[in-house]
């Protein structure tokens, strides 16, 4: 089994997530550890929250660590946006690491869950690497 001491997982998640993804059914896994499927259900709960606490806490530092950083307000519509990373990255004198299709492609599927009708619900944190990658943050997820 691997170590988790360099995670945020505990030792009895690692070992249910582990056990989940052989394809073991909760009560299955709960039999296996002496325990009820009530508590693992629970303790897979919490693995997929501190993993999902990770993937965030990985977003803000990339974003954290681009060279060109912005926040776009809430209500603004995809084509401006798409306009703004250009203009930004011009700005710091970083190429875009997409035309314009793929770049406009890129923010939707990263921020569809914070827009509608092709604006923007929330404001984002933007970010743009020195390769020209755009990296997007939400405050929430």
């Amino acid at each position: 089994m691997v170590a988790t001491e360099a995670t945020i997982l505990t030792d009895r998640q690692r070992e249910v997530l582990e056990l989940r993804e052989k394809g073991r059914t909760q009560k299955e896994v709960a039999e296996q550890l002496g325990t009820t499927d009530a508590n693992v259900s629970a303790v897979e709960r919490a693995a997929e929250k501190n993993v999902e606490k990770a993937r965030r806490t990985l977003e803000l530092v990339r974003t954290l660590r681009a060279p060109v950083r912005f926040t776009v307000p809430a209500g603004t519509s995809f084509d401006a946006l798409v306009d703004e990373v250009y203009a930004r990255g011009d700005d710091a004198g970083v190429k875009v690491a997409y035309c314009r299709p793929e770049l406009y492609a890129h923010l939707y599927g990263m921020l569809e869950g914070h827009s509608s009708q092709n604006h923007l619900d929330t404001s984002v944190e933007m970010g743009l690497t020195e390769g020209g990658e755009a990296k997007v943050f939400t405050a929430e997820p």
